[in-house]
């Protein structure tokens, strides 16, 4: 939780309320008026009580990592002007279906306040909450000024509350609807929105499953002429996207939808003359079913591409090889392991300026599969991109030489998550523990804020996190390490450590225990399949009242905690918790 929305009484106690501010209130909040950053308003926050009350009047855009670590009465009281609300529920665990259904972070209880006291709220967005149709048709009619609805990996809605949205939002600037457990049930809520309606930036509906009106989407596009988003789902084909680009060529950023049609040589002559004209293009996603025989279409448009999103294009490597070959400014890249090692020597060759590289599983529950990427194709990359920060890498097997070859290759990463997918996979060379990968990782990249390990880990790997990971913010941790001693290690060395999940592990209440001094200054700790008792819960929970201490119970057991989730809040227990969620 943010520092600044402690409670009111709470905050100025701690100020030195000795020390005014050198500054008249008028040029002070002029001043903090311009800092954009949540973590520098926060800090400004608490050098006096003139800051204080100067950032809390200028404040008009507001982050909140956990729902349930301030009410929103408590929001209210804070910020009197918020206009734009970033808002996180459920634990990150969720995607991997480790939180029951109905568990709670419904956004009703946030609107019903927001309404009453920022009837002026622009922006709304939302991740890992529960949304209900009628949720969406009380913003909808609610704020009269709204214009901006993200929705990310929710729940609880369907297409016929994005109906409302399209209906009543006359503003609207952005529509953002990514990965929602969602009802897609019909897609004419895009003939929701008024004739007269041309204020769009920002569509994306890239995830929704149902056929849509083309022909309102079409007029939409056309009116919408400041539309630079446009992310559309794989029922679009390649002659309906032509006409969309000729109607949107400031398009800066295109999710497109299914590449696999039969093209006249005219049609296809008329798609890449669309995409050549789309000269601000910088972003290009979708690519469904994409085959070589319509990927020249895109080479007109790559010079000025810097991220290029193929997680849903099951390309091979001579596919990968070609395109990448027109994209010499890539700096984000995403793609499948269809492509293989031989795709990722491609990506070393030919993206010399590359940040970020995610790989992910085209199959990952199939044991028999034939392609995939390995070690070698990580070594390829690290050695011609030496400006590589991010990777998310999946994969079937890794050695500990391999990752400390990539981290001297690479030593500015800032997050590194590599995911063998067989749990306690050891270094298949030399069958020892990967150990020495991650003590590698640590050791190397002094700048590393996020780090996921994987494979067969002992406690040692456990000591190199503690002893070297300085500047550690996130770690997460599945089928690992021997025992309390291993985690006790994280929590007494990584001092800036924000979260920390935790699955299926062998650590125990010593574990939970050990970092009673550390959960205060931590967003929150998740740990499920693990040793912890409910003995040992409670004692966390008598220690450090000011945490919840929420325990989620699988089976009917007095002994063992089946996943706990620990969050510090200045709201106290939360009120909606349902019955298998006991708080202690």
């Amino acid at each position: 939780m943010n520092p600044s929305l402690k409670k009111p009484r709470e905050s100025v106690d701690l100020l030195n309320e000795s020390t005014a501010s050198p500054f008249p209130d008028e040029v002070l909040e002029k001043v903090l008026s311009l800092v954009q950053s949540h973590k520098d308003r926060n800090s400004a926050s608490l050098v006096c009580k003139d800051w204080y009350n100067a950032e809390r009047w200028t404040r008009t855009k507001l982050f909140i990592g956990n729902c349930y670590s301030v009410s929103p009465d408590i929001v209210a009281r804070r910020f009197p002007k918020i206009k734009s609300v970033t808002l996180k529920g459920k634990p990150r665990f969720s995607d991997f279906n480790l939180v029951p259904e109905n568990w709670g972070a419904d956004i009703q209880a946030w609107l019903d306040v927001f309404a009453k006291v920022y009837p002026f709220l622009e922006e709304l967005r939302l991740k890992r909450m529960t949304v209900s149709d009628e949720s969406l048709e009380f913003l909808a009619k609610s704020f009269h000024g709204f214009k901006a609805l993200s929705l990310l990996s929710c729940d609880g809605f369907s297409t016929d509350g994005i109906k409302s949205i399209a209906t009543y939002c006359k503003r609207l600037t952005e529509l953002d609807i990514q990965e929602n457990g969602m009802d897609d049930i019909a897609g004419s809520w895009l003939s929701c929105f008024p004739d007269d309606f041309a204020s769009l930036e920002v569509l994306n509906f890239a995830s929704l499953n149902s056929e849509i009106s083309f022909d309102a989407l079409e007029r939409l596009v056309s009116r919408c002429k400041s539309l630079r988003v446009l992310k559309v789902n794989k029922n679009i084909n390649l002659d309906q996207l032509q006409r969309l680009l000729v109607r949107a060529p400031q398009l800066m950023e295109l999710g497109t939808g299914s590449f696999h049609q039969e093209l006249t040589s005219q049609q296809f002559a008329q798609v890449e003359s669309a995409f050549s004209n789309c000269k601000n293009l910088h972003t290009l996603s979708g690519l469904w079913d994409a085959t070589s025989l319509y990927l020249p279409v895109l080479y007109a448009a790559c010079a000025s591409l810097t991220f290029l999103n193929l997680s849903y294009a099951t390309i091979g490597s001579g596919e990968l090889s070609k395109l990448l070959g027109h994209c010499p400014n890539l700096r984000r890249l995403w793609v499948l392991d269809t492509v293989e090692d031989k795709g990722l020597e491609a990506v070393g060759i030919s993206c010399p300026l590359l940040e970020e590289l995610r790989v992910f599983p085209a199959d990952p529950f199939d044991q028999d599969i034939v392609h995939g990427v390995t070690e070698s194709g990580f070594v390829a990359v690290s050695a011609g991109c030496p400006k590589l920060q991010y990777v998310l890498y999946f994969c079937r097997q890794m050695t500990n030489a391999a990752v400390a070859k990539i981290v001297r290759n690479c030593p500015d990463f800032t997050h590194f998550r590599l995911c063998i997918m067989n749990p306690g996979q050891p270094d298949y060379l030399t069958n020892e523990p990967m150990d020495e990968a991650f003590g590698a990782v640590v050791k190397t990249c002094t700048k590393l804020q996020r780090l996921s390990v994987s494979g067969l880990l002992t406690d040692q790997t456990f000591e190199y996190i503690g002893k070297y990971a300085k500047n550690l913010e996130t770690l997460s941790v599945a089928f690992a390490g021997s025992s309390d001693w291993g985690m006790q290690c994280v929590l007494d060395g990584c001092s800036k450590l924000r979260k920390l999940e935790i699955r299926d592990c062998p650590f125990g209440n010593a574990a939970l225990l050990s970092g009673l001094d550390k959960y205060e200054s931590m967003r929150c700790l998740w740990m499920s399949a693990c040793n912890v008792t409910m003995n040992g819960c409670r004692l966390l929970a008598k220690e450090m009242p000011r945490l919840n201490v929420e325990v989620i119970k699988d089976e009917d057991s007095d002994d063992y905690a089946d996943k706990v989730y620990v969050y510090r809040s200045v709201a106290g227990p939360r009120r909606d918790a349902p019955p298998f969620v006991k708080t202690l």
